[in-house]
């Protein structure tokens, strides 16, 4: 049972997260260079991961969840402090917030789906 919990809690962070890149996409990525394209890969790894999150039980859908939120959150910091392919963000949207929180759901409900306990349960459980 508490794996089909964290394997939800996974799946939600991702489509949050898709849906959010999606949204901010549409109001104003769609016209930068390479972060409007990236937003759409977002979207679509988003979606392709929440599907094999729920679906396949195997550790690299959860390990795909993990790292997709690692690595959007470290585009994110990049783009609030250095900048991300010209692109400077400020932490002053809701969209921006919604992104972070969806995004360390995917880290810490992915990692915790990675765990040892986690795994033997639901091998027990078929």
């Amino acid at each position: 049972m508490i794996g089909w919990t964290l394997r939800v809690l996974v799946a939600g962070g991702l489509l949050g997260s898709a849906w959010v890149h999606w949204v901010v996409w549409q109001d104003w990525a769609a016209d930068v260079g390479v972060v409007g394209p990236l937003f759409l890969v977002n979207v679509v790894a988003g979606v392709g991961l929440a599907v094999a999150v729920l679906a396949w039980r195997h550790p690299l859908a959860a390990a795909g969840a993990v790292a997709f939120g690692l690595v959007t959150l470290a585009a994110y910091v990049l783009s609030l402090t250095v900048g991300f392919f010209g692109v400077r963000e400020q932490f002053a949207t809701q969209e921006e917030l919604w992104g972070v929180v969806t995004e360390v759901v995917c880290v810490v409900f992915g990692a915790a789906l990675l765990s040892p306990r986690v795994r033997a349960a639901e091998r027990r459980r078929g």
